[in-house]
């Protein structure tokens, strides 16, 4: 299956959801006129864009409108707002001899598919021929642990952990330390998800970030947040809190194939202004998409 078919494969809710009403609204003899912008708009807050976003889109569309006489040309414009959402995509380090080893720090909220994203990322740079290391940096879940053990054998990738309740920060300077003596590419970092209180948890992450730039200038490299897309504008809430302790760099959308709301998509990479970077749109370890907005918003549509 190419990409834009596995994009459509798991983005079928959201499909069915703008196919049956996006497209209706787009149909050939419709008149571009104040019911259809109405019905556009609600559509748009209804698939969690959010109220602003949609405003913003929604004043786009309609002073480019006036030079259009189909509903069917209204849509073209629509998707290419849509695409303009999506922050451009920066070049990684990975390549570079001088941030060898790339490090990438995984955040997010236990239960989005943070660790499973760690496993499936370590088995996409293995498989480019890359070596990698995982820092089992998340001690305060002993099922944690075990959860990157068994990605790490999975992917035949090093790992570097200390025992259950360890010092997250101590793991992770460990990780990268072993990362730069045995000549890694990569160094992948899982990170806690709950503590006992919120503070708690950002002041760890915090901490964690400082340890690996002493053992590393310039790293982690990356901050890549995992969130859970079923969670609709809770996914939103989660990136700020994280953006505002560790500066989040890149961004990682789990479980799209559970959900109709695709906004949500949009939504998180306009207001992070960070780079959406994969998609997870099934359970396979296939299905940890590198993102491309283009395809992303074609498979919604066609």
């Amino acid at each position: 299956m190419d990409l834009i078919g596995k994009f459509k494969k798991g983005l079928s809710k959201t499909r069915d959801i703008l196919l049956t009403d996006v497209n209706e609204l787009f149909s050939m003899d419709r008149k571009i006129d104040e019911s259809l912008f109405e019905e556009l708009e609600e559509i748009l807050v209804m698939s969690d864009l959010g109220i602003d976003i949609t405003m913003e889109i929604m004043e786009k569309v309609s002073k480019k409108s006036r030079k259009l006489s189909t509903a069917d040309e209204l849509k073209e414009v629509f998707k290419d707002e849509l695409k303009a959402l999506f922050p451009v995509k920066e070049e990684t380090l990975l390549n570079d001899p001088k941030a060898k080893p790339h490090v990438i720090m995984v955040v997010g909220v236990n239960g989005t598919g943070k660790t499973t994203t760690l496993g499936k990322l370590a088995l996409k740079y293995k498989s480019e021929g890359k070596k990698v290391l995982i820092a089992a940096a998340d001690t305060f879940r002993a099922a944690a642990i075990e959860q990157v053990e068994i990605w790490a054998d999975r992917a035949s990738v090093s790992i570097v952990k200390h025992r259950a309740g360890a010092d997250p920060a101590a793991v992770a300077f460990d990780g990268v330390e072993a990362g730069m003596a045995r000549g890694m590419d990569v160094v992948l970092i899982d990170t806690a998800g709950r503590l006992h209180t919120q503070k708690n948890l950002m002041d760890e992450l915090r901490k964690i970030k400082r340890s690996v730039s002493k053992r590393m200038p310039g790293a982690p490299h990356e901050v890549l947040m995992v969130l859970d897309a079923t969670t609709g504008q809770n996914a939103l809430s989660q990136a700020k809190l994280f953006n505002e302790a560790v500066g989040v760099t890149s961004l990682a959308l789990t479980k799209l194939d559970g959900t109709a709301k695709g906004g949500i998509v949009a939504a998180v990479a306009k207001s992070m202004k960070a780079p959406l970077k994969y998609i997870g749109i099934g359970e396979g370890v296939e299905d940890l998409q590198e993102f491309d907005a283009e395809i992303f918003v074609d498979a919604l549509f066609d």
